[in-house]
């Protein structure tokens, strides 16, 4: 076990041989961690968490009570092979937060980025790879091989099937169900969610340009969601019509990804 002398450990935490605890570090009453969590510079699990496996949690990090992370997946296939969770920095955790490592099927490592903040329940399943200034509200439930890019919002009570990929800058509405892709920059909404428009309020707090806004809503206006054909070749066509957008461009390489196979579309 490996402590440093400016950490803070209270006399209830279990901290097993092997945990590296770092500079500043607070560590409150009753948490757990296992002999192979290594806890970055600053970080503050607040009372009663349970980190165990081999999980790595980023400085500045605060984590709330009674969230679990980096124990077995669940998952019928993991046979307990020495898998991952990494999570960045500065980001919020909040109670009842479940976070699993990886599978040795699924790449080995499930990852959350910088500056997020998980609300009340949230459920990050095996091989999720998480962005950065992601925003997951409460009750979100992330299935396994999950890729949630930067900028993401999801509200509350949603659902995202496995092996979706969630656009950066996407907007996803309260209690939908995620069973598709979802283009960067869409918003999308329903039981079995649709493609209901763009992120323009999340460009905006970015301060993008607005003439390229503006491309991008006379694109999607006139050919992506009124256009004829499959979907990723309507989004061929806008970006044919304005192929200097750097919206477009990023939309396009995302819905021609190799193993691209499926996207939550416009009604």
């Amino acid at each position: 076990m490996s402590v440093n002398a400016t950490a803070t450990v209270h006399a209830t935490a279990v901290v097993e041989p092997g945990c590296t605890i770092g500079p500043g570090c607070i560590v409150g009453p009753y948490c757990v961690l296992g002999p192979d969590v290594v806890l970055a510079d600053n970080v503050e699990l607040k009372s009663h968490v349970a980190v165990a496996g081999i999980t790595r949690i980023g400085a500045g990090t605060v984590v709330y009570p009674f969230a679990s992370l980096g124990h077995a997946p669940q998952d019928l296939k993991y046979r307990g092979e020495r898998t991952e969770l990494v999570i960045g920095a500065n980001n919020r955790i909040r109670e009842y937060v479940t976070m699993n490592p990886g599978t040795e099927g699924g790449g080995g490592i499930t990852k959350v980025g910088d500056d997020c903040l998980f609300m009340g329940s949230v459920h990050v399943g095996h091989d999720c790879h998480v962005g950065n200034n992601v925003i997951i509200a409460n009750s979100v439930a992330l299935a396994g091989h999950v890729i949630v890019e930067d900028n993401v919002v999801i509200g509350g009570l949603s659902g995202v099937q496995q092996f979706c990929r969630i656009g950066r800058g996407a907007m996803i509405g309260g209690m939908s169900g995620i069973v598709g892709d979802v283009i960067p920059y869409g918003t999308t909404t329903g039981e079995r969610a649709h493609l209901a428009g763009l992120n323009f309020i999340g460009l905006k707090r970015r301060n993008t340009d607005r003439g390229e806004m503006n491309e991008l809503r006379t694109a999607f206006g006139s050919e992506v969601f009124e256009g004829e054909g499959p979907f990723a070749e309507r989004v061929e066509r806008a970006l044919a019509a304005h192929p200097e957008n750097p919206f477009l461009q990023e939309i396009s390489a995302f819905v021609t990804a190799e193993g691209a196979k499926r996207f939550t579309v416009p009604e």
